[in-house]
């Protein structure tokens, strides 16, 4: 699977000034393309900002010992607990909480260490997953256990030659990953089910068409619904109107721009469907509190 991060440039920041880190395989045992460990001892780089915006270009996953922690990943804020999971991708903007205490055991993955394989089995680019996930006893049981052997297998770098010590962490870290990503289709699945279908054709068409139609009544006719239909469907599933669920999805979409990209704000709004740059920026304040050059600025 090939490596969908941007390339930092050589004082490690993007085109967009937001800094990424690379996998540090310094300081991994024996220099393979993992590591695990206890959260704050020397498993996250020293010298990241942890309460400042930054992307990695591996995966992380927490599993939380302890809580309530709060983190940030593309924008949306986290609330992870004690038997949580959260599970970072390479290229996702994420922040540390200053105020929170994390507790518990982090997993580091890097891009091309696992075959394709088992990339495509375990869904590791699947960005539509939530990445946070709330495991029932059972299934966190099982992850504690899969996830302590591939600790234990890692930590031990005496009774298996180089070669065979990679290959066993390769296989160890799959079956950890099998369950995980189960979990989040599992997760993912779940939510769909409870959703109404004319809330999940409502929300498929917003992702589709958010670009250019921020109208509630042309998705209603597009669909077939009534105004009032698709008001009382979008309202019972995210208790918010249609209207506010089409905005909160061009709001994320210009963040990601903003952040992301060096796009000029005139483009950014024409990306979202404001061909008129002061709309858009009126938009975006209305919204965000702060306008769209305030919110790049702080990222910078």
């Amino acid at each position: 699977m090939a490596d969908r991060t941007p390339r930092p440039s050589g004082d490690g920041r993007d085109g967009d000034g937001i800094r990424t880190f690379p996998f540090p395989a310094e300081l991994t045992v024996g220099g393979v393309g993992m590591q695990v460990g206890t959260m704050g001892s020397g498993t996250w780089r020293v010298d990241a900002p942890l309460d400042r915006i930054h992307r990695i270009d591996f995966h992380v996953v927490m599993l939380f010992t302890d809580g309530p922690v709060r983190h940030m990943v593309d924008f949306a804020e986290y609330e992870a607990t004690a038997g949580d999971l959260l599970w970072i991708r390479p290229g996702q903007v994420h922040r540390f909480s200053r105020t929170s205490g994390y507790r518990g055991t982090v997993l580091a993955m890097q891009p091309g260490f696992l075959p394709r394989a088992t990339v495509e089995a375990t869904g590791l680019y699947r960005y539509d997953l939530p990445p946070l996930l709330h495991p029932g006893p059972a299934q966190l049981t099982a992850l504690r256990a899969a996830l302590g052997q591939l600790r234990r297998e890692y930590e031990d770098t005496v009774t298996l030659p180089p070669s065979l010590h990679t290959a066993v962490l390769r296989h160890t870290l799959t079956a950890f990953l099998l369950r995980l990503a189960h979990l989040a289709a599992s997760s993912a699945q779940g939510s769909r089910e409870r959703s109404d279908t004319t809330f999940t054709l409502f929300r498929d068409a917003v992702e589709q068409g958010f670009a250019t139609n921020h109208s509630v009544s042309a998705y209603a006719d597009a669909l077939g619904y009534s105004r009032r239909t698709l008001v009382r469907a979008v309202r019972a599933a995210t208790g918010e109107t249609p209207k506010g669920f089409i905005d909160k999805r061009v709001v994320l979409e210009a963040k990601r721009l903003l952040a992301h990209t060096d796009m000029p704000i005139g483009r950014v709004g024409a990306a979202v469907g404001f061909p008129d740059a002061a709309n858009f920026s009126k938009f975006f304040h209305l919204h965000t509190g702060v306008t769209p050059a305030a919110f790049r600025a702080e990222l910078r």
